[in-house]
């Protein structure tokens, strides 16, 4: 791809970009290595489909290999050049431009030479911008003929280098440094050795399969041949034929590293055959970007650990892909050896980055966790294994179980809680002895038992080696996690304790359990065949003990006052003001960016009425009434009728969406829908394989469909097909959504966190508690709303159903994402919005059919210019007229040859737009109700 990149320059960072970049993206690199540059932090949003992940990838890859150019800085001696007086090295080398009055006769030097030729200056003015142009253009004649800018990398292999010896010194007070990428405003991180470290790239997303898109970005990039890795889970990566199958993939392979029973991992001790660049590149010709897929296969025919070897790579890889939980948990990193220090973060899909911040932080246990961990430390200690260190961990145990035991406060129907402080946590940790002094002995005693060990012992009169007993997988998981919010709370004098709340619920729970063998009369017990042997479901008395961080800064603040530069970037931050405060960081560079695609591809309409006029307001109280969910059900039936293919529709929540399909099924709307669309419901549960197979019956209702018919998709927004899936084209024509997501009110996680705002909203500047709730409605709004446009030819329809957004604009439009509140159009009736809707359709329709005749008509004469030559003529006239020009009649052949050949589906009705040829058989698959 080198070959075929263009290059810009930067902020003073040649940029290799493998297209024409779009606005957007030269205003996100800017941005980026700007941050870069002075180790700041960077806040960027860019629309789906605007290509961010190429101007991430390139702009954080290119900065890195200037780094990598100049990293070694040369100083000049005075003796050898005497005619310079200082020269500056760095990825460029600033020297001094020679002298006009040349000696004739004497030969130019290279420095002389390359001046005349690429005279080069400082902006003559502030607002002359010279950083988006390609390098070939950057260099031009300007009046300042005293300074020349050169490659080092170039320079070095110039054995006969000479500045010449009629150099006159520039006189500015302006420090090269400054203007060139070494400018940074924090020291970069040292090796041993006292050299400056080549900062690494963690380049974090949400999903494994947003990594696998990532990845695919590279390949088209020149910078394909990075050194990289992948850090993902046991469960994308494990190769064992004997853990693969299970679904508890971390602790099978665990028991193998431990080595019980005899048995170990082959598959780990393999790990050195893949386990460094070196290897991965030369050896086994993985040289391009590469997906997990690709290690995992090279895994197998290695017979090599893919999980363990993508830990080796990291070492000496320039950039490491993962999911941000891997960056932000404190538990991960240390378990996955990452070293984030003057390191860069990039963070893509960042939208939700407070509330994972905040979960990485926090912790929850139930009863049944904490009991079974009690007892397995009893059993140790009757069995005097380890018991100096096993006490302490019980006594903790105990300390959790008692406080359990706290009287509840009635909440809900059948649900009571207790609340504490972090403070209060404290205090009562103090009151059993735990203070961070002896908390910290309690570390020690928990790294002490998880030590291997092995012991001599005498069995059957022989003298052998056994391993002690240590706890099992899941309390060590506890502990770890435990001991990990303490570490918050205790650290610097406890600044953290009012950050945290402590809860305390007990609900109950249907829960499906195996009914006990009872004996008969006799004594005997008889159980039926496991296949008649039916589990019954027990109401099941539930406690849940949460330790709730509040504060996404306690566990950001590790990142931001340690790496070199942060970057957040996704397609719908907006409302942005919250991050700074929310995360304790400063956001120096901060950019909305426009969308590529022109304002006639996507119709964005609120609709605050149905087809029988009756207002729409998807409040808790409206969406209960039939009358709502009846109006509802109209209006979707005929967006079904106008649309083609896809369509997206958005509800708040599951309850809702199990409300409108049951009030549907009784009234036989539902009925009336599948007529137009096949439809599918995402599932609340279940296994992400039972999500894809109905996810492809979708895509494959789409592409078989026919006319106005096509598939019906019925979300939940924050579900699995608000974020990460790609609905491109036919896929999604229409997102419709009903209401605005607002978080569950009745939530006491959500509750604590609107008091906790409205407490430190005026003395730490966070938003206030009712904004902070919008905002996250905003955001999930934002996001469904993305699943439209997904490319620069995309088009669709955005469809917001609720009358709030006409009601009262500044406040429900001024929360969506830029580009959309730039197009939002209020229709007072439905019949209006129907109206333009179809309008619109019948406009994409049109220009699609255009674009598809205007390349045909391409082919056409591209497949006439290489037809026969005409047979010779007498007439010059003719022969000139051949030679230059194509007959009518033969475009028109040509043109009737492509349309047999490459069949276009007709126009059809308003809506359809598909310009794709139509091949195969239209298949309408099976509508699943779930």
């Amino acid at each position: 791809m080198a070959s075929d990149s263009s290059e810009y320059v930067i902020g003073g960072v040649k940029v290799l970009f493998p297209c024409k970049p779009y606005p957007s993206q030269l205003a996100m690199m800017n941005s980026i290595i700007r941050g870069l540059n002075h180790g700041q932090h960077c806040l960027l949003e860019s629309p789906t489909g605007s290509g961010k992940s190429l101007a991430l990838l390139c702009s954080t890859l290119g900065w890195q290999q200037a780094q990598a150019g100049k990293c070694v800085c040369v100083s000049v001696r005075k003796q050898k050049y005497p005619g310079v007086k200082t020269v500056f090295t760095c990825n460029l080398l600033w020297v001094s431009a020679p002298s006009a009055e040349t000696p004739r006769g004497r030969r130019k030097s290279v420095a002389s030479q390359l001046s005349e030729r690429l005279q080069v200056s400082l902006p003559s003015s502030p607002e002359e911008d010279e950083d988006f142009q390609p390098l070939g253009k950057r260099f031009r004649s300007s009046e300042h003929k005293v300074v020349l800018l050169m490659a080092f990398s170039d320079l070095q292999h110039k054995h006969a280098f000479d500045l010449g010896y009629g150099t006159k010194q520039l006189q500015t007070n302006l420090d090269p440094c400054s203007h060139c990428p070494c400018a940074s405003a924090k020291d970069g991180v040292k090796d041993k050795d006292g050299k400056k470290k080549i900062p690494k790239i963690f380049f974090g997303t949400r999903t494994h399969k947003q990594i696998t898109q990532i990845a695919h970005e590279l390949k088209r990039t020149a910078y394909s041949s990075v050194q990289m890795t992948i850090l993902s889970s046991r469960k994308h990566t494990c190769v064992h034929s004997d853990v693969v199958p299970h679904f508890n993939r971390n602790e099978l392979c665990k028991e193998l590293l431990e080595d019980k029973e005899g048995r170990s991992c082959r598959y780990y001790h393999g790990v050195k055959k893949m386990g460094t660049q070196h290897l991965l590149q030369s050896v086994h010709g993985l040289c391009g970007a590469w997906d997990v897929e690709d290690l995992v296969s090279l895994g197998r025919r290695l017979r090599s650990c893919a999980y363990y070897a993508a830990r080796e790579l990291m070492q000496g890889a320039s950039i490491i892909f993962c999911p941000y939980n891997y960056l932000l948990d404190p538990m991960i990193r240390e378990n996955m050896d990452i070293d984030l220090t003057g390191q860069i973060l990039v963070l893509d899909e960042a939208h939700n980055i407070e509330d994972c911040a905040r979960e990485c932080a926090s912790f929850t246990v139930d009863n049944n966790t904490l009991q079974m961990s009690k007892e397995e430390l009893d059993g140790l200690i009757k069995l005097n294994i380890r018991c100096s260190d096993h006490e302490p961990l019980r006594g903790f145990c105990c300390i959790l179980i008692c406080e359990s035991q706290a009287l509840l406060s009635e909440r809900g129907y059948e649900s009571s809680c207790k609340v504490w402080s972090g403070t209060e946590i404290l205090q009562i940790f103090h009151g059993f002895g735990i203070i961070p002094d002896t908390f910290s002995n309690l570390k020690k005693h928990l790294t002490a038992v998880l030590e291997k060990e092995e012991r001599a012992g005498v069995v059957d009169g022989k003298e052998l080696m056994k391993t002690v007993p240590t706890i099992s997988s899941a309390t060590a998981t506890f502990f770890k996690s435990i001991f990990m919010v303490l570490d918050f709370l205790f650290r610097d004098n406890c600044r953290f304790a009012e950050d945290y709340r402590v809860a305390l619920q007990q609900s109950y729970a249907w829960v499906n359990r195996v009914p006990p063998d009872v004996p008969d009369a006799n004594g005997f017990f008889v159980r039926p065949h496991p296949t008649h042997r039916k589990s019954a479901r027990v109401k099941t008395e539930v406690q849940m003990l949460s330790f709730w961080c509040l504060n996404p800064a306690v566990a950001f603040s590790d990142l931001s006052r340690s790496v070199h530069s942060i970057v957040l970037t996704s397609g719908t931050l907006s409302p942005m003001g919250s991050f700074s405060s929310e995360l304790e960081v400063k956001f120096t560079n901060q950019l909305e960016a426009n969308h590529v695609i022109n304002k006639s591809q996507v119709w964005v309409g609120t609709v605050g009425s149905g087809p029988s006029g009756r207002k729409l307001q998807a409040t808790f109280q409206q969406a209960e009434t039939f009358a709502f969910q009846d109006e509802v059900g109209d209006l979707l039936l005929q967006v079904c009728q106008v649309i083609a293919k896809g369509v997206l529709c958005f509800l708040p929540s599951y309850k809702m969406l199990d409300k409108l399909r049951d009030r549907w099924l009784s009234t036989g709307l539902w009925m009336k829908l599948e007529r137009h669309k096949t439809v599918i419901t995402e599932p609340r549960g279940g296994g992400k394989g039972d999500f894809d197979e109905l996810l492809q019956m979708y895509y494959e209702a789409v592409k078989y469909s026919e006319g106005m018919t096509g598939a019906l998709l019925f979300a939940v927004c924050r579900g699995k097909v608000s974020e990460g899936l790609d609905f491109t084209d036919d896929n999604a024509r229409a997102v419709v959504t009903i209401g605005i997501p607002f978080p569950n009110f009745k939530d006491l996680q959500v509750e604590l966190k609107m008091k906790y705002n409205n407490q430190h909203c005026k003395s730490r500047g966070l938003l206030s508690g009712n904004r902070w709730y919008e905002i996250q409605a905003y955001r999930a709004l934002n996001q469904a709303l993305g699943r439209c446009i997904r490319h620069r030819k995309d088009w669709g329809a955005l469809i917001l159903v609720d009358d709030r957004y006409r009601n009262n604009p500044n406040k429900y439009i001024t929360g969506l994402s830029k580009w959309v509140r730039q197009l939002v159009q209020h229709h007072n009736t439905f019949s209006g919005a129907v109206q333009s809707l179809v309008a619109f359709c019948q406009e994409q329709q049109k220009v699609q059919v255009d674009l598809a005749d205007s390349q045909i008509q391409t082919k056409a004469l591209a497949s006439c210019e290489k037809l026969p030559e005409a047979e010779e003529d007498t007439s010059s006239n003719l022969k000139a007229e051949q030679s230059n020009n194509i007959s009518s009649d033969k475009v028109r052949e040509c043109h009737q040859s492509v349309l047999v050949s490459e069949p276009v589906p007709p126009a059809g009705a308003a809506g359809c737009k598909s310009a794709q040829p139509q091949t195969r058989a239209s298949v309408k698959p099976p509508s699943p109700y779930h």
